[in-house]
C-alpha cells in the first residue's frame, strides 16, 4: 500500500517557539535552502509518522500577513499558492492576544488550520488559564497545547494534524472575523463584482480577495489585473477605489486601519471568552532578570563580558580537539605519503589537497563552539536584549537596535546576516546596515586569528581575538555615522524592540542550530577551499625550471659525506647527537631550497608585485599573497600561509612553528589580523551585497571602502606601534 504524503506549514510570530517545534518534530531530518527567487532562508523537514510521510515547512516568522516585508509575502504566498494540507499556527500561550492577530489572518484563508498553544507551562506559571475547548468551538478549528522545548504535546499535535487533514471537515466561514455592517456590505458588494467580472478564474476565495482589495493590498491588486482580461481588471480596481473612498469618508480613516481595529476587537472578545487570569501575584522571572541584564549601567558591561567569554571559550576549549585533529591529519599525511613515489603527483596530493584542506579543517571545533554560543544567545532570548542594549548606540548612526541583530549574526557568517536585513522596513536602513555588517568578523576569519594570536600572543589569545571583534563593532558604528551624514542621509525609523521571555534552551535545538550553520563551513572545505588550495599549490609549484642561486644538491652531498666520516669515530650517545645535528643541517638546506622555489614561482611573483603596497603596514610579500587569496574565502589565508612557509605536514603545529621563526613580529601579526578583520569581504558576501541592494555599485563601494579602511587602520597600528617601540 502506497504511503500517503501530507504537507504541513508551520506559521507564527517570532519568539513563539515555532522553530523549536520544527526542530522537535523533524530533528536532524531537515534541510536548509532559499525560497525560490529570493534569498530568505527556507527550512524543510520530513518524518514518517502514523503511516504518513509528513513534509514540514517552517515559514518565516511574521506578526501579520500584510505584505510589508519579504517574510510576510513568502509566508502568505506559500499558503495561498502551494496549498499545504494543514497550516499549524504556533501561538505563544503566555501572550495570546498578540499571537491571535496573525492566527485570525491565517484563519481567513481557504486552508485547514490547527492552533498549537505553545509554551503552555510558561502561561501556567504566570497564572494564565486558557480554555482550549472553548477556543476550538469559537473558531471551529482544532487546538492543542504544546511545550516545544520539553517535547511535550508534539505527538498529540501530529495526531491532530493527520486526523484533521483526512477528516474532510471544511472550516466554517461563519467563525471568521466579522466586521462592522458597512465594511461587511462593502466586502459583499466587491465580491459580487469580482464573481461577475472574473467568473471562474478567481485566483483565491472571493471574500478574502475583496478584503485585501479594500485594504489596498498591492500584490493582490496586481494579481487581479493579471487574472482579468483587458479592461476588466481596470473596472474592478476602479470599483475598489470607489468603495474605499466611501469608507474613508464614512470612518474618516483608511479602511485598513478600521479593519485592523475591528480584528483586534474580535480578538478581544475571544480573549474574554477563553482566558482566565489568576488573581494571585506571581513573579515575572524575565522582568527580574532584565532589571540586571538590560540595566543602563550594568547591562552593557555584562554584554561585553559575555562576548569576551564566548571568544575565550572558543579559543581555550577548542584548542584541545584542534590539537587532536592536527595530529590526525599529520598521521594521515604520513600514511598517504608512504605509499606514493616521490613525484609531482605526490606533491599535489600531500601539499595541495591534504595540506590545503587540512590546515582549515583543524579549526572546525572552534567554529562549532562559536556557533553553539550564538545559538545559546538566540534560544535563551538574550540576542534581543543585546539588540536592545545597542539601540542607543545604533541611534547614534541613525538606525535602531533591530539593525544590530543582522550585525550580531555576522559573527557567524556575513551572507545570511546581510540577507537578514530584509526585515528592516526602510530601504536606506537596509543599505546602511548591509554596508557596515562586513566589519563584523565572520567565523571564516577566526582560523586566521587563532593561528596568529595563538603563535604570537599565546597567553592572551582570547583577549586579542575579542579586541579584534570589538574593533570591528566600533568601526562599523563610526562608518555608519559617516554614511548617514553623507551618502545615506535620513531620519531614525520608529521601532519598538520586543523582548521575548527568557527560556531554558533545549540541548537538541542548540545542537541542531550549531550543526546547521557549521555544515556551510564543511561544504566550503569541499568546494571553495579545496579549489583555492589546489590553485595556490599550482601557482607555488610552477615554473619547475628554476635557476637556483646555490648548489643545494652539492651542499646536501657535502653534509652527508662529512658526517658519515666523523660518525665512524663516534659511539653510543655521541652518534645520536651527531645524527640530530646532521638532520638539522639538511632540514635547513631543504627549507632554503623550498623558500627559493616559492619566491621564484608564479605565486612569489604576485607577492613581490604587491609587496610595496603592504610594506608600510608591516606585511611582507608572503602575507600580501595570503591576503589576496582571502578574497575568495578567508579560510584560504591559512592554507596559503602554509604553502608559502613550506610547512612540513608531518609535524603537528608546523605552521605555528614556521611563523614563529619566520621573522614576523607580534606587531606585524597584529597588523595582518586587523587587515583580515576589515578588508574586502569574501566573494560570496560581495555577490549578496549586490543582490540585496539591487545595485552593483554598492557591492563595488563595499569592496573599495572596506579595503581602504583596512589599510589605513593597519597603517596606524603598525606605524604607531613602531614609534612607541612595540615589537
Amino acid at each position: 500500500m502506497k504511503e500517503k504524503t501530507l504537507t504541513i506549514a508551520l506559521s507564527g510570530n517570532p519568539n513563539s517557539g515555532k522553530t523549536t517545534i520544527f526542530n522537535a518534530i523533524t530533528g536532524t531530518r531537515q534541510k536548509v535552502g532559499n525560497w525560490p527567487g529570493v534569498t530568505v532562508e527556507k527550512k524543510e523537514g520530513s518524518i514518517k509518522k502514523f503511516g504518513y510521510h509528513l513534509n514540514i515547512i517552517d515559514l518565516p516568522g511574521t506578526y501579520s500577513l500584510t505584505p510589508f516585508s519579504i517574510e510576510e509575502i513568502i509566508a502568505r504566498n506559500f499558503v495561498l499558492d502551494e496549498s499545504p494540507d494543514v497550516v499549524v499556527t504556533i501561538i505563544d500561550a503566555s501572550n495570546l492576544e498578540r499571537s491571535l492577530y496573525l492566527a485570525t489572518q491565517i484563519r481567513e484563508l481557504d486552508c485547514k488550520v490547527v492552533f498549537a498553544l505553545n509554551m503552555a507551562d510558561l502561561a501556567q506559571s504566570r497564572g494564565i488559564k486558557i480554555d482550549a475547548d472553548k477556543l476550538s468551538q469559537l473558531l471551529d478549528i482544532p487546538v492543542v497545547f504544546t511545550v516545544g522545548n520539553k517535547n511535550e504535546g508534539i505527538d498529540t499535535l501530529l495526531q491532530t494534524i493527520v486526523a484533521f487533514a483526512e477528516s474532510g471537515h471544511a472550516t466554517s466561514q461563519e467563525r471568521r472575523v466579522k466586521y462592522s455592517m458597512d465594511i461587511e456590505k462593502s466586502i459583499a458588494d466587491l465580491q459580487v463584482i469580482l464573481e461577475q467580472k472574473i467568473e471562474k478564474d478567481l485566483p483565491y476565495n472571493s471574500r478574502w480577495i475583496a478584503i485585501k482589495l479594500i485594504e489596498n493590498d498591492k500584490i493582490i491588486k496586481e494579481r487581479i489585473v493579471e487574472s482579468a482580461a483587458g479592461q476588466t481588471g481596470k473596472e474592478i480596481l476602479d470599483a475598489t477605489e470607489m468603495i474605499r473612498k466611501h469608507l474613508i469618508d464614512y470612518y474618516d480613516d483608511d479602511p485598513e486601519v478600521v479593519m485592523t481595529d475591528e480584528r483586534y476587537g474580535f480578538i478581544s472578545g475571544i480573549i474574554k471568552e477563553v482566558v482566565a487570569t489568576s488573581t494571585r501575584q506571581r513573579v515575572d522571572i524575565s522582568r527580574t532578570i532584565d532589571l540586571v541584564l538590560t540595566n543602563r549601567f550594568f547591562g552593557f558591561p555584562i554584554f561585553i563580558f559575555f562576548i569576551w567569554a564566548m571568544f575565550q571559550l572558543t579559543f581555550s576549549l577548542g584548542s584541545y580537539p584542534m590539537e587532536w585533529i592536527d595530529r590526525g591529519i599529520s598521521l594521515f599525511s604520513i600514511f598517504i605519503g608512504a605509499g606514493l613515489p616521490d613525484n609531482l603527483i605526490k606533491d599535489f596530493i600531500i601539499d595541495g589537497i591534504i595540506a590545503g584542506v587540512g590546515s582549515v579543517v583543524v579549526f572546525l571545533p572552534n567554529i562549532l563552539i562559536l556557533f553553539f554560543c550564538i545559538a545559546i544567545f538566540e534560544d535563551t532570548g538574550y540576542m534581543a536584549r543585546a539588540a536592545f542594549l545597542m539601540d542607543r548606540i545604533m541611534h547614534f548612526i541613525g538606525l535602531h537596535g533591530k539593525s544590530f541583530i543582522p550585525m550580531l549574526m555576522g559573527f557567524g557568517c556575513n551572507v545570511p546576516a546581510i540577507m537578514a536585513t530584509r526585515t528592516l522596513e526602510s530601504k536606506k536602513d537596509r543599505i546602511l546596515t548591509i554596508l557596515i555588517t562586513p566589519f563584523m568578523s565572520c567565523s571564516a576569519r577566526l582560523p586566521v586569528f587563532i593561528i596568529l594570536a595563538g603563535t604570537f600572543f599565546p597567553n592572551k589569545a582570547g583577549t586579542v581575538i575579542f579586541s579584534l571583534y570589538l574593533l570591528g563593532i566600533v568601526l562599523a558604528v563610526l562608518s555608519g555615522k559617516l554614511f548617514r551624514s553623507t551618502i545615506l542621509r535620513g531620519t531614525d525609523a520608529p521601532f519598538v524592540m520586543e523582548l521575548p521571555p527568557y527560556r531554558v534552551p533545549m540541548l537538541r535545538s542548540l545542537l541542531i542550530h550549531m550543526w546547521d550553520r557549521s555544515k556551510m563551513f564543511l561544504k566550503r572545505m569541499g568546494s571553495v577551499i579545496l579549489i583555492g588550495s589546489v590553485i595556490i599549490w599550482m601557482l607555488s609549484a610552477f615554473p619547475r625550471n628554476i635557476q637556483y642561486s646555490r648548489d643545494y644538491a652539492g651542499e646536501l652531498k657535502h653534509i652527508a659525506s662529512s658526517y658519515e666520516q666523523v660518525s665512524i669515530e663516534k659511539k653510543g650517545e655521541a652518534i645520536k647527537l651527531l645524527e640530530k645535528k646532521r638532520d638539522d643541517e639538511i632540514a635547513r638546506v631543504l627549507k632554503a631550497k623550498q623558500t627559493e622555489e616559492t619566491e621564484e614561482s608564479f605565486l612569489g611573483g604576485i607577492g613581490k608585485f604587491l609587496a610595496p603596497v603592504f610594506a608600510p603596514i608591516g606585511i611582507d610579500w608572503k602575507g600580501s599573497v595570503a591576503l589576496l587569496t582571502g578574497f575568495v574565502a578567508k579560510e584560504i589565508v591559512v592554507s596559503t600561509l602554509g604553502v608559502l612557509y613550506a610547512v612540513d605536514d608531518n609535524v603537528p603545529e608546523a605552521l605555528n612553528k614556521a611563523l614563529a621563526t619566520s621573522g614576523m613580529t607580534p606587531l606585524s601579526a597584529l597588523s595582518i589580523m586587523v587587515f583580515v578583520l576589515l578588508y574586502v569581504p569574501c566573494f560570496a558576501t560581495v555577490a549578496v551585497i549586490g543582490r540585496e541592494t539591487d545595485s552593483a555599485k554598492w557591492a563595488v563601494f563595499s569592496v573599495v571602502y572596506t579595503t581602504l579602511v583596512a589599510w589605513l587602520v593597519s597603517f596606524v597600528i603598525y606605524q604607531g606601534g613602531s614609534l612607541i617601540g612595540v615589537c
